[in-house]
């Protein structure tokens, strides 16, 4: 429903206005009206898009937490959308012409050299918490590579390079739509492959390798998946930043008891329309001036994701009631003493006494001599 009406808002509002039950007879009439042109040349492009590049960036973001096990694993703290980035900021500050069917390639080896920096920084992804700490100041590195770039240009791609940093949907045509398919052919199907076996690694290295699959490879595999989803859309409309940490998590508190393979359709199309919803205010809150979409998913991703992920501690904590009880002192519930129970443990009184010195003949009240007393030195030693 929310991905509809957003769609519907993005295809109707702005200028001109199309109604809604017009949208239909703007795109038949195409090129021989204002409205047709703009519908079908500007705001449908735009539309599919957006729906593409919040796909790729949420399911990028699941299998990266799902990898890791950790919940903050996005592309912004892993290397991978600094890579991208600078892979597409130098050609444009070094003066380098390259064709469009080629444009994503320095993007992919940016976030390549990213992703891959911070897991051989890392131990090739050994301890999940390494690797996060690791990426971020991977991250941070290149950042300060991108700035030092950023120095080196001129007034004109400095703007364009300040405006493409923030993650902007603006001007995009069909022939940047088109470009990323080849992409998505590939990256489908692996992510088909990958999503059991990132139920597999929720349980641990240890676990995981026990079951046959091996935790370094899959993880590297993981992160080859992440990059061929985030650095071709990286390289159309820029870094939309914490879309691949908000839909995961989206998906999880939609359906927590679910896993991997459930959560990554989800999480596709949770990415999905919050960059639908983010690109609405993007094109309509200062109009004529439009603003970055990447600030609109930042503005509103943050404080959503950390709620989700406070209700979610929450709904956790709730269901290790009897764990809790436990911390707490207070007795579990179990299965009824038998018989035999309650008089063993007279015995095991006796023999307790008995190691502290008791006569041989005594039990722990004095009575009459039980089987627990007819022990060796070195049971009772034990």
């Amino acid at each position: 429903m929310l991905l509809a009406v957003s769609s519907v808002c993005a295809l109707s509002l702005g200028t001109p206005y199309v109604p809604p039950h017009r949208l239909v007879a703007a795109v038949l009439d195409g090129d021989t009206t204002l409205a047709g042109i703009v519908v079908t040349e500007l705001r449908v492009p735009r539309l599919l898009l957006a729906l593409v590049a919040g796909a790729c960036l949420g399911a990028a973001g699941l299998v990266l937490q799902e990898a890791l096990r950790n919940p903050l694993a996005v592309p912004e703290m892993l290397g991978v959308s600094s890579g991208a980035a600078l892979g597409v900021a130098a050609p444009l500050v070094l003066s380098l012409s390259l064709p469009a069917a080629v444009q994503p390639l320095p993007a992919i080896g940016g976030a390549a050299l990213g992703g891959g920096l911070t897991l051989l920084v890392a131990g090739l992804g050994r301890s999940p918490s390494a690797v996060l700490l690791t990426g971020a100041a991977v991250a941070a590195a290149l950042q300060a590579a991108l700035l030092v770039l950023m120095v080196m240009a001129d007034q004109l791609d400095l703007q364009l390079i300040y405006r493409y940093l923030l993650g902007s949907l603006s001007a995009r045509t069909w022939e940047d739509v088109t470009g990323l398919w080849p992409w998505l052919l590939v990256a489908v199907p692996a992510l088909v492959l990958c999503a059991p076996v990132l139920s597999v690694m929720r349980l641990g290295d240890a676990d995981a390798e026990a079951l046959g699959v091996r935790a370094q490879r899959a993880r590297l595999g993981a992160l080859a998946i992440a990059v061929v989803l985030i650095a071709p859309v990286t390289a159309v409309c820029g870094p939309v930043a914490w879309v691949g940490f908000l839909a995961p998590h989206l998906a999880r508190w939609f359906d927590p008891g679910a896993g991997a393979v459930r959560w990554l359709p989800w999480s596709a199309a949770w990415g999905a329309v919050v960059v639908m919803v983010a690109d609405v205010p993007a094109r309509l809150a200062l109009a004529p001036v439009e603003t970055p979409a990447g600030a609109w998913t930042a503005l509103l991703g943050v404080p959503a994701g950390v709620a989700l992920m406070r209700s979610g501690g929450r709904c956790r904590a709730v269901r290790r009631g009897p764990a809790a009880s436990a911390a707490a002192g207070e007795p579990l519930p179990g299965p009824p003493k038998t018989a035999f129970d309650a008089a063993d443990e007279v015995p095991r009184a006796g023999a307790s006494g008995h190691a502290r010195g008791g006569g041989p003949g005594r039990g722990a009240a004095g009575g009459t001599p039980s089987r627990a007393l007819r022990t060796t030195g070195t049971e009772d030693a034990r």
